[in-house]
């Protein structure tokens, strides 16, 4: 018998209360016309930075000449995924990486005990990211996406952002603020599609992983 697919919504859902990165605008969400005021239907104005919840960082976010969000190749959103779980207890190593059988993974998806920050009113600055050595290390085995369950692959006292620059200079999409409390480790399909935004640094995105079925 074969068990149906599962499939895993972890997205952050959008709203006024999610954190996002210092400096970046709070997320507004202001109703614009109601059917409860006399208006014919129910409209909301939405603030927020190319960079909030789920989002997914294109090389232009640090590179002028880099691809923008609405060139990145679908090819790398979408296909084969690993989630490996990292339960570190500062930053994701070289050596966190050697322990995980990585050969012919080309996106990869970081469970680490970020969780619980998210529950947390505000910014939370003791995340745990990507050293620069493991960013470099996955760039030298072809990984082309790199995703991770708070809002930046770099650590929050890291200077000039080297984990983003290793990254995006070679091409590597990232996704950040990944939710994935409910996802054991392991294999799946990948969809990750940011907003169309033209000549946009990034994009929110809808990020949904699917479970290949068991037989059972």
């Amino acid at each position: 018998m074969v068990l149906p697919m599962l499939l895993y919504d972890v997205t952050r859902p959008l709203s006024s209360t999610l954190p996002v990165y210092p400096g970046d605008p709070v997320i507004e969400l202001t109703p614009i016309a109601q059917c409860a005021w006399g208006d014919g239907a129910n409209v909301t104005r939405i603030v927020l930075s190319s960079h909030t919840g789920t989002h997914i960082d294109a090389p232009r976010h640090f590179f002028d000449a880099g691809t923008t969000v609405d060139h990145l190749d679908l090819q790398v959103l979408i296909g084969p995924a690993r989630v490996v779980e990292v339960p570190c207890v500062s930053h994701i190593t070289v050596e966190d990486l050697r322990s995980h059988e990585l050969l012919g993974v080309t996106r990869i998806l970081f469970k680490t005990p970020n969780a619980p920050l998210w529950d947390r009113p505000g910014f939370q600055t003791t995340y745990h990211a990507l050293t620069p050595e493991a960013a470099a290390w996955l760039v030298s085995r072809g990984i082309r996406l790199v995703g991770v369950d708070y809002l930046s692959v770099d650590a929050y006292e890291a200077k000039d952002f080297p984990v983003h620059r290793c990254l995006l200079q070679a091409g590597v999409v990232i996704v950040e603020g990944l939710d994935l409390r409910a996802v054991p480790p392991g294999d799946y399909e990948l969809y990750a599609l940011p907003l169309l935004l033209q000549d946009g640094d990034g994009a929110p995105a809808r990020v949904l992983l699917r479970a290949a079925p068991r037989e059972r």
